[in-house]
């Protein structure tokens, strides 16, 4: 595979360099794939990047603090109009993703009245969990936001909605030592309508996009190479993750290879629409979005948006 960088012209009208593309970085493993590449590819001198939470990068986003950068899906349909979606490369999962979870001291059926833990990482995920409690499964729980450590949140609540590395680590055994209940989110939400789920999309601001389309166009292909590489490369990706983790590299074979999906094709689109329909239908206005949200991708031709089939 080639992996000579994209040509990334930055010439202001004066002749002078721009300012970096601001690019935000998800601090957790699930995202490594995506900006391994980058880092062999030299891209990564390219661009300025933000290494946080997803809700940080969320806000930096939002808030015109970032230019590009992954976004959960609740906050993207939150902010539709302001974001232009880079096709073909997302944070998802058709079918069991191992990084985001319930677990419960007693089966979902029985969770009606009784108290939910949630961590505070991922809107999208517990936005996910209370639907499928809801509406699935017909129980009410009780919510409170409490830090994201498995082990503290079990010991004032009956269930916890974890995600990211905190959910990988459960579901590769800590859940199993304490005795829970674990359940998979993109599991149940395949189980229940047929279609993958999509946790975050990479988005860039709309303003972003009609100033600069030939800088976030290059910045996509890096994104598209540094996956596609990451991907060919995996064993050695696998190797380095698991140096300062609990699990050996398998582990982290099985999760990049088979239960995280880093595309973005017509039946994602398809379970994001389901997602923001059935969110919207049940919370109303309090979603912050109508039910029918109009996803907007990156044109590469032309740089700019072009609604979504």
């Amino acid at each position: 595979m080639d992996i000579t960088p994209s040509a990334q012209p930055h010439p202001s009208a004066a002749g002078s360099a721009i300012r970096r593309p601001r690019v935000g970085h998800i601090q957790f493993l699930n995202c490594l794939p995506l900006y391994w590449g980058l880092a062999r590819t030299g891209t990564l001198l390219d661009i300025e990047t933000t290494r946080a939470t997803p809700d940080r990068l969320n806000e930096l986003l939002v808030d015109g603090e970032l230019d590009v950068g992954p976004i959960s899906v609740m906050e993207y349909l939150r902010n539709a109009e302001d974001l232009i979606v880079l096709p073909d490369i997302a944070v998802a999962a058709d079918g069991p993703v191992m990084s985001v979870l319930i677990v419960s001291q007693v089966p979902l059926e029985e969770l009606d009245g009784r108290t939910v833990a949630m961590g505070s990482e991922s809107r999208t995920g517990v936005r996910l969990a209370r639907l499928l409690l809801h509406e699935r499964y017909g129980v009410r729980p009780s919510y409170y936001r409490c830090p994201p450590d498995l082990r503290r949140m079990m010991k004032d609540a009956d269930a916890a909605v974890v995600i990211g590395d905190v959910a990988l680590r459960a579901a590769l055994g800590e859940a199993q030592e304490l005795g829970l209940y674990v359940y998979d989110l993109a599991e149940l939400w395949k189980e229940w309508t047929g279609l993958p789920f999509v946790f975050a999309v990479f988005a860039a601001r709309r303003a972003y996009v009609e100033e600069h389309p030939e800088v976030v166009a290059a910045l996509h292909r890096d994104f598209l190479a540094s996956r596609d590489l990451s991907l060919e490369e995996i064993d050695k990706v696998c190797e380095h993750a698991a140096r300062w983790e609990p699990f050996g590299a398998p582990a982290f074979h099985r999760y990049y290879t088979e239960a995280l999906d880093f595309s973005l094709g017509e039946r994602h689109l398809q379970g994001l629409k389901e997602f923001a329909r059935r969110v919207g239908h049940s919370d109303g206005l309090a979603a912050g979005f109508p039910a029918e949200v109009a996803v907007r991708l990156l044109d590469g031709d032309h740089g700019g948006g072009v609604p979504a089939a």
